[in-house]
């Protein structure tokens, strides 16, 4: 016990023991200042710097841009618009899912692609009645009320919760060698008419499809409200081009007979509604 009695103090007193460091003029040496240490001052001086500049460095890294220029730390403003670009790529992505859906029924209705449909639907009255977000409970007498506009009123569709005040015009006026029928699968009327008449849009509405296509000569889609859309095809012309905003009644392309599937000058016109066709005759008076 003596022997580490001894060692303690000894080393006790070596931590304890002081010294003076001394700042001398190196010319006249004159005492400029000093200094009381010890080996114990020295130690805790040691550590609290390091801790301090531990805390300063942790400080400056998590709390302020200084840390952009330390090696392994990413850019804030590159981290804001990586999540920017990051936002925009997933909105380009739905933007670009939807259009490939829209493209894909545009595809229906240029190749009459409806195998998985059972048609019962000629009008778009019919459609609104099966469409569940148009459903309302009524009245016998109000049922009754309905089915008396119905006959009356062939020329405003009901497609949704809203009656849409506009007339169907006939694109053209001529003889129907063909009329719609579902069961042979020929969703359209064939209307014989004198060559390069002008055809018209049924409604106002905006062109999706004007192109050439090998089976059905020059083709043009129009896109209406409610969903609603009118194709046009054999066509000796296009007079509108895709993206452009027709009018009810305006001269869209020219008669003709142009395609592999035609006999000779008529117009085969077709109406849809969200994937399903229209018999246009329920609308629209060719005579």
């Amino acid at each position: 016990m003596s022997i580490k009695e001894k060692r303690t103090k000894k080393f006790k007193k070596k931590l304890l023991h002081k010294y003076r460091l001394v700042i001398l003029n190196e010319e006249t040496f004159e005492e400029r200042f000093s200094f009381k240490l010890n080996r114990l001052n020295v130690f805790i001086f040691t550590v609290l710097s390091s801790l301090f500049l531990i805390i300063t460095t942790t400080v400056i890294i998590a709390f302020t841009p200084l840390r952009e220029y330390i090696p392994g730390y990413s850019s804030t403003t590159l981290k804001k618009k990586a999540a920017k670009l990051a936002y925009q790529t997933d909105s380009l992505q739905q933007v670009i899912s939807v259009n490939d859906q829209y493209l894909a029924s545009i595809k229906k209705v240029l190749t009459g692609d409806v195998k998985t449909v059972d048609f019962n639907k000629d009008s778009i009255i019919e459609v609104a009645k099966t469409d569940p977000s148009v459903l309302v409970r009524i009245s016998k007498k109000d049922s009754l009320l309905r089915e008396q506009v119905e006959k009356e009123d062939k020329y405003n569709p009901l497609a949704s919760q809203q009656v849409q005040e506009y007339v169907l015009f006939a694109p053209v006026k001529g003889t129907i060698t063909e009329p719609y029928d579902s069961k042979s699968k020929h969703y359209a009327v064939d209307v014989v008419t004198v060559k390069d008449s002008p055809v018209k849009a049924v409604a106002d509405g905006t062109v999706i499809f004007a192109e050439w296509t090998v089976a059905t000569g020059y083709v043009i889609i129009v896109k209406h409200g409610n969903d609603l859309i009118s194709v046009y095809k054999h066509n000796g012309l296009l007079t509108k081009g895709q993206g452009e905003v027709v009018k009810g009644g305006e001269v869209i392309a020219i008669v003709g007979s142009t395609g592999e599937l035609t006999t000779g000058p008529h117009l085969h016109f077709e109406l849809w509604r969200d994937g399903f066709p229209i018999n246009p005759t329920s609308f629209i008076d060719f005579d």
